[in-house]
């Protein structure tokens, strides 16, 4: 039965949950202090990673999930791929100081190759391609896709959840205050944007925080951990510490011209929180891995909100 819900968020989470709300028939009101380019998810590197999201087991399910739907949305057109979504493909490898332990997400992504191939100060690592979007094109895809399904997006500084009616709560950080959780804390980030010259495959090292995503037009650069840290401002020390270790991860960005800067604060949460109290359906706290569970979190939104 087609219900009116509200959605509290338009970050890459609210706006998938809205998206699949409305494919399965309901009325769907999006509703965020921050607009979908405003929010922490325009300034992610839009890279399919379990990053700073638990529990192991939900997080891999959603994960699986999420891997399957953006694999299908960077297949070509004429395979019924989303060209204009933003999302690609891209290869890459994580690597590992010693030994490369099996990742315990591992059954949610395609078949992982070990390999020596990595750069020097690093011993092994593991080979995969994941999805990669641009997170300004994809969000202003989904955006599209909610309005194009009778959908709406509305900026509204809310004081507390929606009273009445079906609420889905996508509010990220702001579920401190909206959903009376002190347990989501801020984990600053911050990314460097530099030109690019000429790579074309991804590189990540998480034990060092340190991520290299290749784009079309630019490369970025990331990132910084800091647990508890509200600012927003570009810090220059961190700028500079994130160069020099994407530098030694690839040394063929020594030189590039930096392009811009961005921060954005992961909400983290000791879990993430998805179930339905009475009216309210939360679905928030996660962590670095917004877009790579969006699609699995929003389904079960779905089946959340449509339960008896």
């Amino acid at each position: 039965m087609s219900q009116r819900v509200i959605v509290v968020g338009a970050g890459v989470v609210g706006l998938t949950c809205a998206v699949r709300l409305l494919e399965a028939g309901h009325r769907v009101d999006v509703v965020a202090r921050d607009l979908p380019r405003e929010t922490t998810s325009a300034v992610a590197a839009g890279f399919w990673y379990p990053y700073r999201a638990l529990p192991r087991e939900r997080v891999t399910s959603w994960a699986a999930t999420t891997y399957a739907v953006l694999d299908a949305l960077a297949s070509p057109p004429e395979f019924g791929g989303s060209p204009e979504s933003g999302v690609r493909m891209v290869t890459g490898t994580q690597v590992f100081a010693g030994t490369a332990p099996e990742p315990w997400w591992v059954a949610a992504a395609p078949t992982l190759e070990r390999t020596q191939e990595v750069p020097a100060g690093w011993t092994e690592g593991w080979r995969f391609s994941t999805p990669v979007a641009d997170p300004a094109v994809y969000l202003d895809w989904l955006a599209a896709r909610v309005e194009e399904s009778g959908g709406t997006i509305t900026r509204l500084n809310l004081g507390g959840l929606p009273p009445d009616g079906l609420v889905v709560n996508c509010s990220g950080l702001g579920a401190r205050l909206l959903g009376a959780d002190r347990t989501v804390v801020p984990v600053r980030g911050q990314v460097v944007h530099v030109e690019q010259p000429g790579i074309e495959q991804w590189w990540l090292d998480e034990a060092g925080s340190t991520y290299v995503v290749p784009r079309e037009h630019d490369v970025l650069l990331g990132s910084v951990d800091v647990e508890g840290e509200w600012s927003r401002t570009v810090s220059p020390e961190h700028t500079e510490d994130i160069l020099r270790r994407a530098t030694a991860l690839v040394p063929a960005l020594a030189g590039a011209r930096v392009l811009r800067q961005k921060v954005g604060l992961r909400p983290v949460r000791p879990a993430v929180r998805l179930e339905r109290v009475g009216d309210v359906v939360h679905c928030y706290g996660h962590g670095g891995a917004g877009f790579t569970l969006s699609w699995g979190v929003a389904d079960e939104v779905v089946s959340l909100v449509e339960r008896d």
